[in-house]
C-alpha cells in the first residue's frame, strides 16, 4: 500500500485527493495546504490528519508526496521531499526556471527517489489510444501533427500575472503531447502571439492567442494552437497525417444525443473544463504512478520530460519576442 501525503488542497489537490479515495494499493495518507482551512476541510472528508508541510514530507506514515501546490512553491517542496526518500508526484510545471528545474533533477538523482511529472492528457483514453495507433504504424511516417487547446475563458489577471505565462502554464501541456506523439524531440520553435482576449493579459505581459510551429531533425511538423477563450466550450482536438492516413482525437461533448430538424443538426456543448474533460486522465495518471512506485519502476512522464517541455516553453518565449525561430538544443 503506498501511502501518499497530498500537498495543497486546491482545486486539483482536491481532485487527486478524491481519485487516491478509489485507487488500488493506495491510501491518502495525510494532507497540507498553506490555507488551513483548506486542509482541514479536505482532512475531516476523508478522515485524514491535516499537517503543516514539514510535518507531511518527515512523517513515517507517507511514502510519497503529491506535490499540488501554486508554481512557486515546488522548488524548495522537491528538494525537501527527495531529501526525504519520498517518491514525488508533481504538478506542471516543475518551475518556471529551467535551470531551477535542473537543480531538481540532480536532487532527484542525487536521492534516487521516482519522480512522475503529472501531464495527465497522455492518459486521456483517446489520446492515449492515438499514441498507441501511431506506435503501431496504421498511418505510416509521421508528417503533420495539430494540436488545438482553448480554454473556455481567460483566468483572472492575478492568476496571469504569476502564471509564468501562457507558453509554460498552459501550453506546456501541449509541448508535452507533441513530443509524446511526435517520438523525436523537435528543434526549431516558431512562435506568434497576440492578446486578443482580454486587453489587461497584454498589459501585464503576455499572450492571450497564441500558435507555435515545432519541427524535428528529420523534419516532422507540430502545430499548435492555443486561446483562452472558446465561447462553445473546452476545445481539446489532435489530428496526425501520417503517410498512409490519418487519426484524430475529438472533442468531449456533454452528451452524445443530436437533433435533427428542418433547421439542421444540433449537438451538446463541449465539456466545459479541464476537470471535466479530463477527470478519467486524473484518475489514469495517479493510479499509474501509484502502480510504479509500488512495483518499483520508474513512472512516466518522468522529470526529463518536464524539463523538456520547460525547455520548448522557454524557446517558444524567445522567439514570439524576437520574432526568430530558436533551435532547441
Amino acid at each position: 500500500m503506498v501511502r501518499i501525503g497530498l500537498l495543497g488542497c486546491g482545486r486539483i489537490g482536491q481532485v487527486h485527493a478524491m481519485t487516491l479515495a478509489s485507487v488500488d494499493g493506495a491510501t491518502l495518507a495525510a494532507v497540507s495546504d498553506a490555507v488551513p482551512e483548506l486542509a482541514t476541510a479536505l482532512a475531516v472528508k476523508y478522515g485524514v490528519p491535516a499537517m503543516t508541510s514539514d510535518e507531511l514530507i518527515a512523517s513515517s506514515d507517507v511514502d510519497a508526496i503529491a506535490v499540488c501546490t501554486p508554481t512557486s512553491t515546488h522548488f524548495d517542496l522537491i528538494h525537501q521531499a527527495a531529501a526525504a526518500g519520498k517518491a514525488i508526484f508533481c504538478e506542471k510545471p516543475i518551475d518556471l526556471s529551467t535551470e531551477r528545474t535542473r537543480q531538481c533533477i540532480a536532487a532527484v538523482e542525487a536521492a534516487g527517489v521516482p519522480f512522475m511529472t503529472a501531464f495527465n492528457r497522455r492518459f486521456d483514453p483517446s489520446f492515449a489510444r492515438l499514441e498507441a495507433h501511431l506506435r503501431d504504424g496504421v498511418v505510416g511516417d509521421i508528417e503533420l501533427v495539430t494540436i488545438l487547446s482553448r480554454d473556455p475563458a481567460p483566468p483572472p489577471v492575478s492568476y496571469i500575472e504569476q502564471s509564468g505565462g501562457l507558453f509554460r502554464d498552459m501550453m506546456i501541456h501541449d509541448f508535452d503531447m507533441a513530443r509524446f506523439l511526435l517520438a523525436e524531440e523537435p528543434v526549431r520553435v516558431h512562435a506568434v502571439g497576440s492578446s486578443l482576449v482580454d486587453a489587461a493579459i497584454g498589459a501585464v505581459g503576455d499572450v492571450d492567442t497564441a500558435a507555435v510551429t515545432l519541427q524535428t531533425a528529420s523534419g516532422r511538423i507540430c502545430q499548435i494552437s492555443n486561446s483562452r477563450r472558446a465561447t462553445y466550450g473546452y476545445d481539446q482536438r489532435i489530428e496526425v497525417h501520417g503517410s498512409r492516413g490519418l487519426l484524430r482525437g475529438e472533442n468531449q461533448q456533454e452528451h452524445s444525443v443530436v437533433l435533427a430538424t428542418g433547421d439542421g443538426f444540433q449537438s451538446a456543448p463541449t465539456q466545459y473544463f479541464f476537470l471535466e474533460r479530463y477527470a478519467r486522465a486524473y484518475a489514469r495518471e495517479m493510479e499509474h504512478f501509484v502502480e510504479a512506485v509500488g512495483q518499483g519502476r520508474t513512472p512516466s512522464p518522468t522529470i526529463y520530460d518536464g524539463l523538456q517541455a520547460q525547455k520548448l516553453a522557454d524557446a517558444a518565449q524567445t522567439s514570439l519576442e524576437t520574432g526568430q525561430t530558436v533551435t532547441v538544443d
